[in-house]
């Protein structure tokens, strides 16, 4: 089982991983920006319209239900795109902080590798055979 998880972490390229997570950070927060101000824009908009006067009340009532019907699926959906936005943001944030721990984690791994090799020598060396 361990070896199945060890073949998994070799062949991801971690050099492509920490190079790119702040990309994509900054990718979840522009898109996190861009959905927030787009609905601010959305609300701005709604607040502005003014319905239009017609002849045919049995037509306009039908086109008005349709038209509530149709704001409130298009309201549902920009709350589903603007949690789906908040949660690419949070995973993007979480992925940048675990490359930086996985990178200290490997930094500091190879400063123990490197210690306790002058640490077998100093040792082998002192001990006469």
């Amino acid at each position: 089982m361990a070896i199945g998880w060890l073949t998994i972490l070799k062949s991801v390229p971690w050099t492509e991983v920490i190079k790119n997570a702040p990309k994509v950070a900054e990718g979840a927060k522009k898109l996190w920006n861009a959905v927030g101000k787009q609905r601010a824009a959305d609300e701005a908009a709604e607040a502005g319209a003014q319905p239009a006067a017609s002849h045919e009340p049995h037509t306009l009532e039908a086109l008005e239900a349709r038209a509530a019907v149709l704001e409130k699926a298009v309201s549902d959906l920009h709350g589903q795109m603007l949690a789906s936005s908040e949660l690419i943001k949070e995973l993007a944030e979480q992925n940048a902080q675990l490359v930086k721990r996985i990178e200290a984690n490997r930094k500091r791994t190879l400063w123990l590798a490197a210690a306790t090799l002058v640490l077998v020598f100093y040792v082998f060396s002192a001990v006469p055979f």
